[in-house]
C-alpha cells in the first residue's frame, strides 16, 4: 500500500481515499445517522484559566483548560490548527488512571489565546511562551512538569525542553512527531491545505466533515475538538468562497432513489434560503500562511530530542515514521517508544484511552506519579 503523507505540521491526515470531499455529495443508507452535535469543554475540563505573559508588545493572554488538583503537571501542546480541546476526551480518561493536574495549553494564534504579533510562530518564539506561561503560572518555584506535545506541538515541546525553559521538567513525550517524515511532507502540505473546504454551514458540518474526512477517528473528540479548530466568519453568502460551503453536500439518505432527486432539489432550495440568515464557519488559522515557518519547526528535531536528558517516550501511529537518527537512539535505548496501530495522525484524539494507558504506565515506571486506588492497570 502507497505510504501515506505524515502531516506533522497538522493535527491530522489528508482526506483518506473515498473520504468526505468538498462539493460531493455524501449518503447515508437509512439507520446509520450519527450524532454531531458539539459538547462542551467542560464535560471534559474542570477549569479555564487565561493567563497574561508580558512581552515587549504589551500583554499576550494564553488560553488555558485544566483538571486535577495533586500529582505533577502535565502540560499538553496540541497540534497546527487545532486547540488544547483536542486533548479533552484523552484528559478525562487519563485523570481517572493516575494523580495528575493537567494544563492544556491554546498555543499562539490558536484556540482562544489572544497575542500582539499572531503571525509569529516561530520554534522559539513558542518555545519562549510555554516557558512564559509556566512562569506565570508557578512562578520561581515551578512544580514537577512532564511536556506531551501533538505534532507541531510535540516539536515546541522538544524546542522548550532543550533550551531547559521548564527548569522542573520531569519528563517529555511526543507523539506522531518525527523529523524525516515531516520533512518530507511539507513539498505537500499547501496542496492538502488546498484540497480542504474553506467553509462549513455550521459547527455541526464541520464535526461531520472531520470525522468523514478521516482527519479525527474518535466521533467523540470531534465533537468537543472541532470548536477549537473553526470560528464564526461574517461573510455573505454571496462570496464565491462560502458557496463552496461543505454543508452543501451533506444529504442524508431519507427517500427511495426515485423519489429522491426532487426532494434533494428542493431541500437544497430551502438550504440555500436559510444560508443568507446564518453564519458560516470557517478555519481559525490560515495554516497555509505559516509556510516559513515550518522548517524551523521540524530540522534537527531528532538530535535535539535525542539531547533532551529527563526520561522520554515517543508515541507512533506507525512504525514507518521512525528516520535514521531515531532508529538508532531507539536501538541504543534512548527513549521508549510504543506504536499505536488503527489510528490516524491524531493519536491521542482517535484512540485517547490507548494514549493515556501508555502514558500512565510510562510516569509510574519512572515514579512520576501513581495510578489512582482502584484502577487495574
Amino acid at each position: 500500500m502507497e505510504k501515506q503523507l505524515h502531516l506533522n505540521l497538522l493535527a491530522s491526515r489528508p482526506p483518506m481515499a473515498g473520504g468526505f470531499q468538498s462539493g460531493s455529495k455524501m449518503k447515508m443508507g437509512p439507520g446509520r445517522k450519527r450524532d454531531f452535535t458539539p459538547l462542551l469543554w467542560s464535560q471534559y475540563f474542570e477549569t479555564i484559566e487565561d493567563v497574561e505573559v508580558e512581552n515587549e508588545n504589551g500583554k499576550d493572554i494564553f488560553r488555558l483548560y485544566c483538571s486535577g488538583s495533586s500529582g505533577p503537571v502535565l502540560l499538553l501542546l496540541h497540534g497546527g490548527g487545532h486547540s488544547a480541546l483536542s486533548w479533552a476526551v484523552f484528559t478525562a480518561v487519563l485523570c481517572s488512571r493516575i494523580s495528575c493536574r493537567v494544563v492544556a495549553m491554546d498555543l499562539r494564534a490558536h484556540g482562544d489565546t489572544k497575542v500582539k504579533n499572531p503571525e509569529d510562530l516561530s520554534a522559539d518564539t513558542m518555545a519562549k511562551d510555554v516557558g512564559k506561561v509556566v512562569e506565570a503560572l508557578y512562578g520561581e518555584s515551578p512544580p514537577p512538569i512532564m511536556m506531551i506535545g501533538h505534532s507541531m506541538g510535540g516539536a515546541i515541546a522538544v524546542h522548550t525542553a532543550s533550551a531547559n525553559l521548564v527548569p522542573s521538567l520531569l519528563g517529555l513525550c511526543v507523539i506522531d512527531v518525527v523529523e524525516g517524515t515531516a520533512m518530507d511532507a511539507l513539498n505537500s502540505m499547501q496542496n492538502f491545505l488546498r484540497s480542504r473546504p474553506k467553509t462549513f454551514k455550521s459547527l455541526e458540518n464541520a464535526i461531520e466533515w472531520s470525522v468523514k474526512s478521516g482527519q479525527i477517528r474518535n466521533i467523540e473528540s470531534a465533537r468537543v475538538s472541532m470548536g477549537g479548530q473553526v470560528k464564526k466568519c461574517e461573510e455573505s453568502a454571496n462570496n464565491p468562497s462560502v458557496s463552496n460551503s461543505i454543508g452543501e453536500g451533506i444529504i442524508e439518505e431519507e427517500e427511495e432513489e426515485g423519489g429522491a432527486e426532487e426532494s434533494n432539489k428542493k431541500r437544497m432550495k430551502e438550504d440555500d434560503q436559510e444560508v443568507k440568515k446564518e453564519s458560516f464557519y470557517t478555519w481559525r488559522v490560515e495554516l497555509s500562511k505559516t509556510e516559513k515557518y515550518w522548517d524551523g519547526w521540524f530540522r534537527g528535531l531528532s538530535a535535539l530530542f535525542l539531547s533532551c536528558s529527563v526520561p522520554k517516550l515517543l508515541l507512533l501511529a506507525g512504525v514507518d515514521r521512525l528516520d535514521k537518527d531515531l532508529t538508532i537512539g531507539q536501538m541504543q535505548g534512548k527513549f521508549q517508544m510504543q506504536v499505536l496501530p488503527q489510528c490516524g495522525h491524531a493519536v491521542h484524539e482517535d484512540a485517547p484511552e490507548k494514549v493515556a494507558d501508555a502514558l500512565a504506565t510510562f510516569m509510574v515506571r519512572h515514579k512520576f506519579t501513581e495510578f489512582k486506588e482502584g484502577f487495574l492497570c
